[in-house]
């Protein structure tokens, strides 16, 4: 039986502690016979001695006691404490990696052995004496301050901060419905939204006035209308939000990734069967306002009804993207570099108000005059000491600033561009670079028809074409239209007083001539009528010959270019037929064939004709292929001429030359007697006799001949050389053309001065 006990102690200093103890204790001179296996073992007393074993309690299926040393026993009046989480994350490492987990504080225990050995090793140098003493305490003051800032130092993988990158929540959008809706309405409108399963697709082109024509069929029979949006207005649905808002004149209540949802308004009224439905829409209400004098000046053009639309569009968008503020307040609102843009914009046309992207908004290009009366390519004339031409770093210079810049133009048309070339010059005028987007869902689009007709028409430099923008550089040598005037104005005067000094001269020479005397032909070395006659006479002939001479040097250059690279190929092929030779020479001297046998035995005519006759009825043959003769196929051989007499071997040889010097091969390698050769519809047949004196060899015959590897190895190199001569040859002869193309060339290069000389 087991007794708990409890003894408290009150002296200050002690802790309450249990006691076990037990009336059955285990007796080391009783046998095995009086075990109780329920006992528990009771360490015994310090002063007893620890080799003596104790029995301890055993399971039931053991029949003999369990005797252990006291040291290996479970003593309950002493229990061990529990180890930390931390030794059992430890000892849980250890289970799952097999070895112990390295940390900072393993590093840490690390470190401090290293510094104990290092205080070890300075202790024993320096042996402390009677007469240091008395600097002991001194010393270690010094070493406690050293242990400080040993153990304030950071070790090498701590770092200084954490750094924790906090990700910015996008604020939500207060839209036009959170600020007129009631929240009960509103919330009640958003439930049924979510509930929706129809919508209205909008499709590349945007909101044309099919999908708006659509939504208000829509909220004929449900006021609420769900938009789904495809590239590129699902990628911007913020601005698909207020292209929506201000075609339809509802709003948007309810938005998630690609769909909108659009309430009619309360005030909406259906259409009827002879009038427009009636809006009582703020936003549509305030574009009676919105006339600038910008839609006054495209009133005159051709398209004047188109633009003015489209610039009320424009109004009535930016509108609808503040709210429910005045027109008044309209100016101020926006970013810096809206505002900048717009004022960059101003004047050029009309707002593309389905752009897809952030505002500001484009012109619409489509909405410009196809033809604008009186407009010519500007006049362009480059600075002195620079080029036209644009080198390599200015051209990656303006394609990276043109990231940079706002879109100013979107083009659905391929032609028809002079009024947009019209508004890029003035453009150039503030902006280097024009920046053109290519319209979405436009048919029969071709951006290499845009940027040539652009290029053609104003003259710039073309730095980036792709199907989505087209942008244009002014180059170096544009001029503003008030500079180009006066340079052209300056060149008229120029030409004016060139002719009034040539007619002062006449004049003069006019005077000095007496009436009487008989008009002389005076000398004109060094006026302005020589110079006159000189460029009438050569200026088509310079020009002529400068573009002949142009064109020879550029086929000339080609040819040669042609001409060195046939060379290099056709020195590479030499090479490859040089280095096949080689193999191809080591492999034929791996084998020597037999001689023919001249003692051969002599066979008549009618023996001859019976032999090949038995030959062709013959069903079992031996087929040479690629490999030729080796020594498999003498085996071959052999293992037919065991069971028959003859032996019959088809070839696929074309050449009947080929044929026959493999016949006499296989006739002086085996031994036998060449009966016939025979054409069949596939190949040659080969009739070999045995001989009436034939006897098996007992050994591998064929030893002087190739093995199976090495006649395919043979085979290989024979097929590479033919081919590589085959081509080696074609281009000996393109090489031979285009040295004769070139010699001619040069030769016409020589001629062609002489004659404009003469």
């Amino acid at each position: 039986m087991l007794f708990l006990s409890l003894h408290h102690l009150h002296s200050p200093n002690s802790y309450s502690h249990f006691h076990i103890s037990s009336s059955l204790l285990p007796n080391p001179s009783n046998n095995s016979h009086n075990h109780q296996p329920n006992s528990l073992p009771i360490p015994k007393s310090s002063s007893s001695d620890d080799a003596t074993p104790i029995k301890a309690p055993t399971p039931p299926w053991m029949k003999g006691p369990l005797l252990l040393p006291s040291h290996n026993l479970l003593h309950l009046s002493n229990p061990q404490p529990n180890k930390t989480k931390l030794e059992k994350h430890k000892l849980s490492d250890k289970a799952f990696t097999a070895k112990e987990v390295r940390g900072n504080k393993a590093m840490n225990r690390i470190v401090k052995r290293v510094e104990k050995l290092h205080k070890a090793h300075n202790s024993a140098e320096t042996q402390m004496g009677p007469s240091k003493v008395a600097n002991l305490e001194g010393c270690l003051e010094i070493l406690d301050v050293t242990e400080e800032v040993r153990s304030k130092r950071r070790m090498p993988w701590e770092k200084d901060e954490n750094f924790v990158v906090v990700r910015v929540k996008k604020e939500r959008v207060v839209t036009a419905a959170d600020l007129t809706l009631d929240k009960m309405l509103l919330r009640r409108l958003r439930d049924e939204a979510a509930r929706i399963r129809t919508w209205v697709k909008v499709k590349k082109a945007g909101v044309t006035q099919a999908v708006v024509d659509e939504i208000k069929w829509t909220w004929r029979k449900n006021e609420l209308a769900m938009v789904k949006f495809d590239i590129p207005l699902c990628l911007n649905m913020d601005r698909a939000r207020e292209i929506v808002e201000t075609k339809t004149g509802g709003l948007v209540v309810w938005s998630r990734k690609d769909a909108l949802v659009v309430f009619r308004g309360c005030n909406y009224q259906l259409a009827t069967k002879g009038s427009p439905s009636i809006r009582t829409n703020p936003y549509e209400m305030n574009l009676v306002k919105s006339t600038t004098r910008q839609d006054l000046y495209w009133v005159k053009s051709k398209h004047s009804s188109s633009a003015m639309l489209s610039r009320n569009a424009k109004h009535k968008d930016s509108i609808s993207s503040t709210g429910i503020q005045d027109m008044d307040h309209q100016s101020v609102s926006g970013s810096l570099y809206e505002r900048e843009t717009d004022r960059l914009l101003d004047g050029l046309g009309p707002r593309f108000i389905d752009w897809w992207m952030h505002k500001p908004l484009p012109i619409d290009a489509d909405m410009l005059p196809e033809e604008v009366p009186g407009f010519h390519t500007p006049f362009r004339l480059c600075p002195p000491h620079s080029s036209s031409k644009l080198t390599d770093y200015e051209l990656t210079y303006f394609r990276k600033l043109a990231q940079l810049l706002p879109t100013h133009f979107v083009l659905g048309r391929n032609k028809g561009l002079k009024g947009l070339a019209a508004a890029i010059l003035k453009l150039w005028e503030k902006c280097l670079i024009a920046k053109i987007a290519i319209k979405y869902g436009i048919p029969n689009t071709n951006n290499e028809l845009m940027a040539n007709e652009l290029k053609r028409l104003t003259g710039g430099v073309l730095l980036l074409r792709n199907k989505f923008y087209i942008i244009l550089y002014r180059g170096n040598d544009f001029l503003p239209p008030r500079v180009a005037a006066l340079v052209e104005k300056r060149e008229l005067e120029l030409e004016s007083f060139e002719l009034h000094e040539e007619v002062s001269r006449m004049n003069g020479i006019q005077a000095f001539l007496s009436i009487d005397e008989p008009p002389q032909d005076t000398s004109t070395s060094g006026t302005l009528t020589e110079f006159m006659t000189i460029q009438t006479n050569l200026e088509g002939t310079k020009k002529f010959s400068v573009d002949l001479n142009i064109q020879l040097e550029a086929e000339i250059y080609k040819l040669e270019r042609e001409l060195k690279e046939e060379q290099r190929k056709a020195f590479i092929l030499n090479k490859k037929i040089e280095r096949s030779e080689r193999e191809l020479t080591k492999l034929n001297a791996l084998w020597t064939p037999t001689k023919q046998d001249t003692d051969l035995e002599i066979m008549s005519d009618e023996e001859r004709e019976c032999l090949r006759k038995i030959g062709l009825k013959m069903q079992s043959c031996l087929v040479l292929g690629r490999r030729g003769v080796f020594d498999g196929v003498l085996e071959g051989l052999h293992q037919h001429w065991k069971h028959r007499e003859v032996v019959k071997v088809i070839t696929m040889q074309r050449k009947f030359s080929q044929v026959i010097n493999t016949a006499k091969l296989l006739e002086a390698e085996s031994g036998g007697i060449l009966v016939s050769v025979d054409k069949l519809k596939d190949g040659h047949a080969i009739i070999i006799y045995r001989g009436k004196n034939y006897r098996r060899p007992s050994i591998k015959v064929a030893k002087n001949l190739l093995t199976k590897r090495e006649a395919l190895r043979r085979s290989l190199e024979m097929q590479r050389i033919g081919s590589l001569k085959f081509f080696a040859h074609e281009r000996r002869k393109t090489i031979s053309d285009l040295e004769l193309k070139l010699a001619n060339l040069l030769q016409k290069k020589e001629i062609e001065p002489r004659e404009f000389e003469n």
